[in-house]
């Protein structure tokens, strides 16, 4: 069966415009050797439908106006109401080539949109999930898999009862407005290891099926951040988090987006090396070596500057 995507894919444009151009063709040539027996107008709908998907609006209503044009030339009627029959042929033509180019357009722009996101969550150095009605993990990136190293290799299927019993909790299945939130809890990962988490989530319904999405942080016995590093100033709270620079929370707030460093440049409109030069900075000031352990300790001692 054709799905939409295998349909109106861009990849299929120089293809399906040739086809509209030959069949608009057929059908007037057809159409003209029938005469006056049987008029075959109709039949542009197809044709426009199929081309209105890569055309602009105004070229639409061109193909519109031809097809129309065409139709009652070869359609050997009375004359008298050729203005008439051709406006409205040309309204019918035109708006239904429209109707569709719009319903493709929209329907383009939310699987970009869900494209976005996937690529979002699936490259994100937080772990991210996002849990059915059931309690079900429907969705988890590779942060979370290496977090709770499931013995399968994938988290998706899984309760997430078995690695964070208090977020299955958190599911509403009654009427009432959703929220979002943060707490700390126990995790579990496969092998039986448990940890501190910091977990904020959303709740949020699909339709009418309540589902929840959430972030999860690991929270370290000793906090690399905690220790100050010779030579680093201290905050003036006494607290022991280590300073950070204007420049250098901005990196930091982008790296817990998920951006990478060539992102984080254009965002920032500096050079990608002079990214690199303060992760480096932040490496060294919260002794982490990966981005994801710098996302951890941002998420537990940064998120004020978050």
């Amino acid at each position: 069966m054709w799905r939409f995507e295998q349909i109106w894919d861009k990849r299929n444009r120089t293809a399906l415009l040739s086809l509209s151009a030959v069949a608009i063709l057929i059908i007037a040539i057809v159409d003209y050797a029938t005469k006056a027996y049987i008029s075959l107008g109709f039949l542009y709908l197809f044709p426009i439908m199929l081309a209105a998907a890569f055309l602009p609006r105004w070229a639409v209503v061109l193909v519109g106006i031809a097809c129309a044009v065409l139709s009652d030339r070869f359609s050997y009627l009375d004359p008298t109401g050729e203005s008439f029959r051709l406006t409205f042929e040309t309204l019918a033509l035109g708006g239904c080539g429209l109707f569709v180019s719009e319903i493709v357009r929209n329907r383009r722009l939310t699987m970009e949109a869900q494209e976005r996101l996937r690529i979002l969550v699936e490259t994100s150095p937080a772990a991210i999930l996002t849990i059915d009605d059931r309690g079900f993990i429907e969705l988890a990136n590779a942060a979370a898999t290496e977090l709770f190293g499931p013995r399968e290799g994938t988290l998706v299927g899984h309760p997430v009862a078995a690695f964070l019993p208090e977020l299955h909790h958190a599911l509403r299945h009654e009427e009432g407005p959703q929220f979002r939130t943060s707490m700390r809890c126990r995790g579990h990962r496969a092998s039986g290891e448990s940890f501190m988490a910091d977990v904020w989530f959303s709740t949020f319904k699909e339709a009418a099926t309540p589902k929840l999405a959430a972030i999860i942080g690991e929270v370290t016995d000793e906090p690399a951040s905690t220790t100050p590093v010779p030579g680093v100033p201290e905050d003036s709270n006494g607290s022991g988090r280590v300073s950070l620079g204007s420049r250098e929370v901005e990196v930091l707030r982008f790296v817990v987006q998920g951006l990478a460093n060539k992102e984080i440049a254009a965002r920032m409109e500096i050079s990608e090396s002079a990214v690199k030069n303060v992760l480096q900075q932040l490496f060294a000031k919260t002794g982490v070596r990966s981005r994801s352990q710098l996302v951890r300790v941002a998420l537990e001692q940064f998120r004020d500057l978050l």
